[in-house]
Parts: structure tokens; sequence; C-alpha cells
């Protein structure tokens, strides 16, 4: 189950539950893992630096917070989406919003899947399976227009 909220914000253009729950369904799926319970929060900069703040004792601003609960193969946890962030990074990087949001989205599922990426070489198999996940929602977002 995937389930949407939103903290200090109203709300995020182009948010899709479904999508999501196939999307993280075949990811799972493709990574020998069962989907259990993901909650997406979505917040602003301020909250989720306070999150940042408070609960891992770091002093910036992130796109991502992840609080993983994955027990064996059921994966699931709560992620903490900052889309004041998300914008700033689509401006940086110069891609569309949605993609980076979803780029957001894999990560933190991914790092539920057991992916890290403090190293250097952790964080070049994570791009590679960001590539990777963001080509099987080609699928989902195709599915969807029915």
């Amino acid at each position: 189950m995937v389930e949407v909220f939103f903290e200090d914000i109203d709300e995020v253009p182009g948010v899709n539950p479904e999508f999501l729950f196939a999307w993280y369904t075949n990811v799972c799926n493709v990574e020998s893992k069962t989907l259990g319970e993901i909650s997406i929060i979505f917040c602003s900069d301020e909250h989720l630096l306070d999150m940042n703040k408070e609960y891992l004792d770091h002093d910036y601003y992130t796109d991502i917070i992840t609080f993983d609960y994955t027990q064996d193969n059921l994966v699931s946890g709560d992620l903490f989406i900052s889309v004041d962030r998300v914008q700033d990074n689509a401006d940086e990087f110069d891609v569309l919003f949605q993609d980076e949001l979803h780029r957001v989205c894999v990560h933190g599922l991914l790092h539920l899947c057991g992916y890290k990426d403090k190293s250097e070489s952790d964080e070049r198999l994570m791009r590679s399976k960001e590539n990777e996940m963001l080509e099987l929602r080609k699928f989902h977002v195709e599915h969807l227009k029915g």
C-alpha cells in the first residue's frame, strides 16, 4: 500500500497514488521484494530541515529523508520529501519537475530496498538503479493513459 500525505503544504501537482503503487510494486518485484506499507509525506524545505536537525543531527536542506521499517523482504517505510528541494533540483539540472519528483520518490524506495549512497561506489550504483527504475515508470504512465 502507498499512501500520500501533505505536511505544511496543500498539494503537489501530478501526484497520483495509483501510479506510485503500481510503479513501486513493480520496482519491488524487480528487486525480489514485496511492497509493504509506504507513506510518502510531501512537505516544505523548512519542515524537512527541522526533521533533519531533530532526527539526523544534520543542519542542511535535503530532498528526502527515509525512515526504514523494512523487515526481511517486506519493504515498508516513511518517505519525507521536500517539494521545494525537488523544484530547485529540477531547475538546477534542467529537468521537468515531475521527472525529478519521480527520481526522488524512487530514490527513497531504493533506500528501503537496501541501497545506500554514502560512498562513491554506492552512489554510482544508486544512480544506476534510479535510472533503471525510472525506465519502468514509462509502462505505468502509458497504462494510466489507457
